[in-house]
């Protein structure tokens, strides 16, 4: 009866520990996209101006880079880009899972240029 009862304990012991350890691996994933205030290379950070605010995002090596579905790095990324990242805040800091630099916008197709505007003509006396 002793041996059962340790069992069952034991069992137990581990399912409560391995609930727990599952419990703080979810890490819940945000989101921002806006313009790139700053970047620095030295520290694989950059900083994010939002709507709402200004983010700092720090990088790793499990960080990906793209632009229009084509691998970039950190160093690709330049001021004033449109970017959407995904992190998540690991021990206080936001790290980056991924970050999408949008394209720059162009004109559109068949839309002609404007036309300048005529000359002032004299006022009439």
């Amino acid at each position: 009866m002793k041996k059962v009862f340790s069992i069952v304990l034991s069992i137990l012991l581990v399912l409560s520990i391995a609930g727990v350890a599952v419990a703080k691996e979810k890490v819940k994933v945000k989101h921002i996209t806006g313009d790139v205030a700053a970047v620095d290379a030295a520290a694989k950070s950059l900083t994010v101006k939002g709507k709402r605010a200004e983010v700092v995002i720090s990088t790793d090596e499990k960080t990906v880079v793209k632009a229009e579905k084509e691998k970039k790095s950190l160093s690709d990324v330049k001021v004033g880009d449109k970017v959407t990242v995904k992190y998540s805040e690991v021990e206080g800091k936001n790290i980056a899972k991924s970050i999408e630099i949008k394209p720059a916008k162009t004109e559109k197709k068949g839309a002609e240029p404007a036309k300048p505007a005529e000359p002032a003509r004299p006022a009439k006396k």
